[in-house]
């Protein structure tokens, strides 16, 4: 595909340093090390606190290593998409994959504005092909897309002529612009003219499914016996550009793969290997999108600047997926919640690029095919891709037409136009989108997106750096994608929950990143950075741990903090740490606000969400529970400030467990500050050597942290916490209480 006369290079990738982050990065680690070394010469102080505080530091160091080694050598990646049609005779093809599971949970009119956004990109409309996989198999969602398909007949040609940046039409028409009051007009006519259809298009699809006209007849009658976990495979046509035509619309096909009460469906990463079954028969592109419902396209070339760094030579070769970071739109000031990550994706994503790539995060990701078709890179690079039929029948199941779009895929041949017939392959289509189809076959086992843990686009790109690849980091100017954050602290704590749940299942699972750098090609700075992420789900029970030392050493009057001048080393280390993560948010354009938002949430997510997803898996390996899939609620938020509701960025709570640890964790700390206060201690279990200051200041401090729960206590309605929720607390505080004060009589 590539043209070996080319002598440029079509994307470059360059490293820098961050002297003063390197610097304080090694002091803080100097630091810990010392706190550790003072614990371990301190022989007469060890005792029970001494011990567990010694422990939780002792992972808490393990988990800055982890971080210093992830961010340690970022890199750039530039890409040049003007030397593209220099360098190859013809731009491949992509499939296009676009995800949705709950209607309610996920407006139909979000997932259209992300297929509007895609179905208009600046790429030959003959190369790319839209499926949009629908987990709910939603009539409502198939109806949108209809109404959806004849807008676009208008709009893609609209983007195309005026050469529109924001090409979601929800996100064009209400951000703040000019275009309108231009002298210009035929484009002023035009524009009122899209905006009048789009607001016509949201009326259509903003209704109840019930009143959809024919809802049952014709090509709806196949939902009429359908609910969302017991239905056959539906695939319908919804566009085909059947002259395959470069200034036409791309293919959209609309796909539900059959599912069946008590049949695993492997969550999300079911349906992405049902898309890859299903374009690999109809289109069979050597490349493939995946995006998330919600996640619009912000800059309209973005295929072209990932083809840069597949195409390349050395990309060829090396290069397995290339990542796009996530980016937000209209987000809350001061990220009240914690969960627009600014600062770790520019850290962090930047730190990865420079080692063996960055981690595939489940969407604004472009894959190569044969990649997910088990390849590795040794098998490319020596050219032992030929399989038998009976091999080629054991891995990808028993179509013949699909072992044929296999076939082609491994050999590096692509479909002529000839060769694409979409509504004939319908029908061998619904065969390979059947639940029962994988019995047998390789499929989330050797290819195709991986099964075993919900996080699984982290465990799919993880056995892809096992075999060898690389992935690459795509940023171009604009950003590629831009997506919705969660709007509430809810939807915050049950994503938070699925990712450390999922997390732990990868350690817990074959695919352990320490095998994976033993035994296979994971490279060790490589193990480090999938370490850290993991460390989300095992840093919360750590936490949890440190959290409840406080308290106890408080109620038993009693210490975990060195004494006489050890006490330097961790207020040396707080202060450090504090100063160097305030100037990084503040060097990033943010407020101190945004910062202490963000340290807040770095306690309260852990200790909640994450603790929670923590005891989870543990239920999960013991056989008590099973894992559930939460889907994030997505919400389009208002773009004005004006618009806001007052009370937007207010915590507020439910019934759920997931708020009972934050809850049992500050009323432990104000229950630990009135026995000290009111003289309830008892003698400390080391005479001399009693509860001081700085342990009372650590209890504040969580309790500072944890002031969204303090107010939630004297709340009411949903911004208040449960009086279920708070009575379980108060009885877990009671005995916990009740267990300190036995370690002193004990």
């Amino acid at each position: 595909m590539a043209n070996p006369k080319s002598v440029l290079p079509l994307y470059e990738k360059n490293w820098y340093k961050h002297t003063y982050k390197r610097v304080l990065d090694s002091i803080i680690l100097i630091l810990l090390l010392l706190l550790l070394g003072y614990r371990l010469v301190s022989v007469n102080n060890y005792s029970l606190p001494w011990f567990v505080a010694f422990m939780c530091e002792c992972w808490f160091t393990l988990g800055w290593i982890f971080t210093m080694s992830t961010q340690w050598n970022p890199a750039l990646v530039k890409t040049y998409p003007q030397r593209l049609l220099q360098s190859v005779e013809e731009l491949p093809a992509v499939d296009i994959f676009v995800t949705t599971a709950d209607e309610e949970l996920e407006p139909p009119i979000i997932t259209v504005n992300t297929v509007l956004s895609l179905l208009s990109l600046d790429y030959p409309s003959h190369k790319l092909s839209c499926y949009v996989s629908d987990d709910a198999c939603s009539p409502l969602i198939f109806y949108a897309l209809q109404q959806a398909s004849n807008f676009a007949k208008h709009w893609v040609p609209f983007c195309k002529k005026y050469n529109v940046q924001i090409r979601a039409p929800f996100r064009y028409f209400n951000d703040d612009n000019d275009e309108c009051t231009t002298n210009n007009e035929e484009f002023r006519q035009e524009w009122l003219q899209m905006k009048d259809m789009y607001e016509n298009l949201s009326r259509e699809i903003d209704v109840d499914p019930k009143s959809i006209p024919s809802l049952l007849e014709r090509e709806f009658a196949i939902f009429s016996n359908t609910n969302r976990t017991n239905h056959p495979a539906i695939i319908k046509v919804i566009l085909e550009n059947k002259e395959m035509v470069e200034n036409g619309l791309p293919h959209l096909i609309y796909i539900s793969r059959e599912k069946r009460p008590k049949q695993p469906h492997h969550f999300k990463a079911g349906a992405m290997n049902v898309l890859t079954r299903v374009s690999g028969l109809i289109t069979n592109a050597p490349f493939m999108l995946n995006v998330d419902c919600d996640m619009f396209v912000n800059n309209p070339k973005i295929v072209q600047h990932a083809m840069c760094i597949l195409l390349d030579s050395r990309g060829e070769k090396e290069v397995a997926f290339v990542q796009c970071p996530q980016q937000f739109y209209a987000t809350l000031k001061d990220d009240p919640f914690g969960n627009q990550m600014t600062i770790l994706y520019k850290y962090l994503m930047a730190g990865l690029a420079g080692l063996q790539g960055p981690f595939y995060g489940g969407t604004n990701c472009f894959h190569r095919r044969k990649v997910m078709y088990g390849l590795s890179s040794d098998d490319v690079e020596n050219g032992s891709n030929k399989l038998s039929e009976e091999e080629l029948k054991q891995k990808f199941g028993a179509s013949n037409e699909l072992i044929k779009s296999v076939v082609h895929t491994l050999e590096r041949r692509t479909y002529s136009p000839s060769d694409i017939n979409v509504k004939k392959t319908v029908e061998e289509a619904n065969h390979v989108a059947c639940y029962g189809y994988e019995y047998g076959a390789s499929w989330g086992k050797q290819v195709g997106w991986m099964y075993g843990s919900i996080a699984e686009d982290i465990l799919t790109g993880l056995t892809m750096h096992e075999k060898g690849w690389r992935s690459e980091l795509c940023t171009p100017d604009p950003v590629a994608f831009t997506g919705c954050v969660p709007s509430d602290n809810i939807t915050n704590m049950s994503q938070h929950k699925r990712w450390v749940t999922g997390l732990l299942g990868i350690f817990f699972s074959k695919h352990c990143p320490i095998f994976g750098t033993i035994f296979t090609k994971l490279s060790f700075r490589e193990f480090l950075a999938y370490m850290w992420i993991i460390n989300w789900g095992i840093n919360p029970f750590v936490q949890v741990c440190y959290s409840c030392l406080i308290a106890y050493c408080i109620i038993i009057n009693s210490y975990f903090l060195p004494k006489d001048q050890g006490i330097y080393i961790p207020i040396t280390l707080v202060v450090i740490y504090n100063v160097y993560t305030l100037y990084e948010y503040l060097a990033s354009g943010l407020s101190i606000r945004a910062w202490w938002n963000n340290e807040r949430m770095s306690r309260i997510s852990p200790m909640n969400a994450g603790f929670c997803g923590f005891i989870t898996m543990l239920l999960k390996l013991l056989g008590v529970s099973n894992i559930v899939f939460n889907i994030t609620k997505k919400d389009l938020p208002p773009f004005s400030e004006d618009t806001q509701d007052k009370n937007v960025g207010r915590y507020t709570f439910d019934e759920s467990l997931v708020f009972l640890p934050g809850t049992t964790i500050l009323l432990m700390q104000l229950t630990a500050i009135f026995i000290k206060l009111l003289g309830f201690q008892k003698q400390g279990l080391r005479g001399s050597y009693e509860c001081g200051m700085v342990e009372m200041l650590c209890s504040v401090y969580l309790i500072i942290c944890y002031w969204p729960f303090l107010r939630g206590l004297f709340e009411t309605g949903k911004y208040g916490i449960p009086l279920s929720t708070i009575c379980k607390g108060g009885t877990l505080t009671c005995l916990f209480v009740f267990l300190c004060r036995r370690t002193i009589s004990g």
